[in-house]
């Protein structure tokens, strides 16, 4: 069950629950919740200071209540000053309350609308939701009982109308959370087919046009690439092909391309074991697309976008594709296999070159990608390789505006000589050493010189411990900055700034 997100404009000391009081440098309460009394003010500055509270962003701790305000507990959470305060750090403060209010015990969690420099009131609503939905997430489907302590209703209080900015957050919240889902399901559980009926429900539910293309209709499309990964399963691969289209004026056409591995072995050229279970993550791209595409009639934009999502599973049998195979792809273009476990660029191949035959004049793709991304940028963020500037420079900015880290890499060129092959157009791995530009070069063969994006997730698509923004497990990145992109790309970004 999510969270129910709800606006009340009684003052703050008359409220139940866990009570949350922003405090900024020095120790002190904010400035905005000046109609508490002077004492009131004086006393939970106090307190916070003695527990270590002192307005940075990231401090937080419990305080018992006090007389005066009708608070089961007060969550002091360091907001810094008022004129530098960021969307961030609110969405991280309002994160860190939700983790310390469950921890306590708490359900219900009250915040105070607080300013932040050159944003509406309805935009710095939509990041409070944000934060809270992104922390409060559990997926707890496969449990006998729910573990853990979580927040189930967040009152914002506030004085000005903030319902669109509560709408639009949690849209965005709810993208994440189905996201994360999809992404944690197991193997068993979801495949490509049963992913593909998932993205049919969605285009029924939302109002999407939806098709999907089995291995018949991929052996007929000559799908070469998809076909192979997938032929060591007895669970088909699938080609999933969703369509928004705006009512009146279309801005833009693009594409969001997905590699949806339901479960990644390696194939043939076989993982450890250890960590393996993982795997069933490989998806994560796929999941982020179906995302997007899902809370796309909800935001209006003036945009026609096809979401392309690649599903495969790969492993190991007697049918499985094998090194030193030669895949003729979609685009007509032969590829030499040189690791079968280098097989999420062959699905993005032969999806690159769909997305190009609907005609959009952009693409994006994003992918668990490749282990070299993650160790270049850790865990934290992402690499975006781009052969177009201005959409580079959008993406970067959404991802900024969201708080998600992306950071650009390089497409050097005389990486690509690494990718010949002796016997077909191309390999597909060249080896170790930049290994995530070679891949982002493979893929740049199947844009067919269209402007072109592409997310290697590989590092912070899975969370291997809880932190701010959720448990250990799917993270659902990606999916605030594509929304985010859409936006700017549409030329939308009116209303967020007063």
């Amino acid at each position: 069950m999510g969270i129910e997100v709800v606006t009340s404009s009684e003052p703050l000391d008359q409220l139940a629950g866990s009570v949350v009081i922003p405090i900024v440098p020095d120790g002190e309460v904010e400035g905005s919740l000046e109609f508490l009394e002077a004492s009131l003010r004086a006393w939970i500055g106090r307190s916070a200071r003695a527990v270590g509270v002192t307005g940075r962003v990231g401090q937080g701790a419990v305080l018992p209540p006090c007389e005066g305000m009708a608070a089961e507990r007060l969550i002091a959470v360091g907001l810094g000053g008022s004129t530098q305060r960021t969307l961030t750090d609110v969405r991280k403060a309002a994160a860190l309350a939700v983790k310390l209010a469950a921890e306590a015990g708490g359900r219900s969690l009250v915040w105070p609308l607080v300013p932040v420099p050159g944003m509406k009131g309805a935009t710095v609503a939509q990041v409070l939701v944000e934060g809270a939905v992104l922390a409060s997430y559990r997926f707890s489907r496969y449990r006998s009982v729910e573990g853990g302590a979580r927040i189930e209703r967040l009152t914002i209080v506030a004085g000005a109308d903030i319902d669109t900015g509560i709408r639009y957050g949690r849209l965005v919240g709810d993208a994440v959370t189905f996201a994360r889902d999809l992404t944690n399901e197991p193997g068993n559980i979801l495949d490509p087919e049963r992913l593909s009926g998932i993205a049919w429900e969605v285009a029924q539910e939302v109002g999407l046009e939806c098709a999907i293309y089995d291995r018949a209709l991929l052996e007929e499309l000559g799908a070469g690439a998809i076909l192979a990964v997938g032929q060591g399963s007895r669970r088909e691969p699938r080609l999933v092909h969703l369509i928004y289209r705006p009512e009146g004026e279309v801005r833009g056409r693009l594409a969001l391309v997905g590699k949806a591995v339901t479960f990644d072995s390696g194939g043939l050229s076989l993982k450890p074991a250890e960590g393996m279970e993982r795997m069933k993550g490989d998806m994560a791209g796929g999941a982020a697309v179906l995302a997007v595409l899902r809370a796309l009639p909800a935001l209006k934009l003036p945009l026609e976008v096809h979401g392309v999502v690649a599903a495969a599973e790969n492993l190991p049998d007697g049918n499985a594709f094998r090194p030193g195979d030669i895949l003729r792809t979609l685009s007509g273009k032969t590829v030499e296999v040189i690791s079968t476990d280098a097989e999420g660029r062959l699905l993005l191949a032969d999806a690159l070159t769909f997305a190009v035959r609907q005609g959009v004049e952009l693409l994006i793709d994003i992918a668990t990608l490749t282990g070299a991304c993650a160790v270049a940028l850790g865990r934290g963020g992402s690499g975006v390789f781009a052969s177009d500037e201005h959409a580079r420079d959008l993406l970067l900015q959404a991802a900024a505006d969201v708080g998600e880290r992306v950071w650009p890499l390089p497409l050097w060129e005389e990486y690509r000589e690494q990718l010949r092959s002796e016997h077909a157009d191309l390999k597909n791995t060249a080896g170790r050493w930049g290994a995530a530009i070679n891949a982002a070069l493979f893929l740049r063969e199947f844009t067919e010189g269209r402007p072109w994006l592409h997310l290697d997730i590989a590092g912070p698509a899975w969370a291997e411990q809880g932190g701010l923004f959720g448990p250990a497990g799917a993270t659902g990145h990606g999916v605030r900055t594509l929304i985010r992109f859409l936006e700017l790309w549409a030329g939308r970004d009116e209303g967020r700034q007063a």
